[in-house]
């Protein structure tokens, strides 16, 4: 039985369909990349995912559950990591990631062992009593990436992993997201970023206009290969929303 699998999802907002018969399917051993601009629905299947939104139309199982239906218990199997989200301003790291043990139920021991394996992997252990509010936007991402793993779920689904990340981190936790997904978990990787898809998805689909547009195994395909493939799918005024674009270099 696949991790993911979705089929048919439509979302409007008013006149605006924001998600548009969007299919596709995540299995174990995956590290999914989920590749658009800005507006392609990236976020608002996400929120299908999660629960937080009810679809229009469309069919969603995640880990045998039905977000639409049962959102807790979804959420309670899967790690979320959303886009630009911030721990509470008034607890420290130490105390929010106790917090999230306990909502979750994890055994304290194994919630303190977390903890200090995480807080050693990305670097905050002097930062593990300060208040949130004192910290870096990049600090407070690395408490997001723990929390998201803090239960080790058989599923992730992360918005912008590197955000806010300085470049020694934003390595660690590449490595970090190849090696869980290899290890028969699922980690579901939305980004607008080509090079990161690259980097460090085994899958890649492509978005555009509310839907997957393109399919592509990215061990067969180098970075300029799923440039080019993107470029041919998404208009060019989406795609210049895109960082890291070599558009030049593609097109000479």
């Amino acid at each position: 039985m696949g991790v993911l699998r979705v089929d048919e999802l439509r979302k409007s907002y008013g006149d605006v369909r924001a998600v548009d018969g969007m299919s596709f399917d995540v299995e174990h051993g995956e590290l999914f990349g989920f590749l658009g601009p800005n507006g392609a629905g990236k976020t608002t299947t996400i929120r299908s995912l999660t629960g937080q939104i009810v679809p229009d139309e469309g069919t969603i199982d995640v880990l045998g559950t039905d977000p639409t239906t049962a959102p807790i218990e979804t959420r309670t199997r899967v790690g979320i990591l959303p886009e630009q989200a911030t721990p509470p301003s008034f607890l420290t790291p130490e105390e929010y990631l106790e917090f999230v043990g306990d909502v979750r139920d994890l055994d304290e021991g194994a919630v303190a062992d977390g903890i200090d394996r995480w807080a050693e992997r990305l670097g905050f252990e002097s930062k593990l009593e300060t208040l949130h509010t004192d910290l870096s936007r990049g600090q407070q991402q690395k408490v997001m990436i723990s929390q998201a793993f803090l239960h080790e779920p058989e599923l992730v689904l992360i918005d912008e992993p590197l955000a806010n990340l300085d470049p020694l981190v934003q390595e660690q936790v590449k490595q970090f997201l190849t090696s869980y997904a290899a290890a028969d978990n699922a980690v579901f990787v939305s980004t607008h970023n080509i090079d990161v898809a690259a980097d460090i998805c085994t899958r890649v689909g492509i978005v555009a206009d509310g839907k997957i547009v393109a399919e592509r195994s990215v061990a067969d395909e180098t970075s300029d290969d799923l440039l080019e493939t993107f470029l041919d799918h998404v208009d060019d005024a989406n795609a210049r929303d895109l960082p890291s674009l070599e558009r030049d270099a593609i097109q000479t």
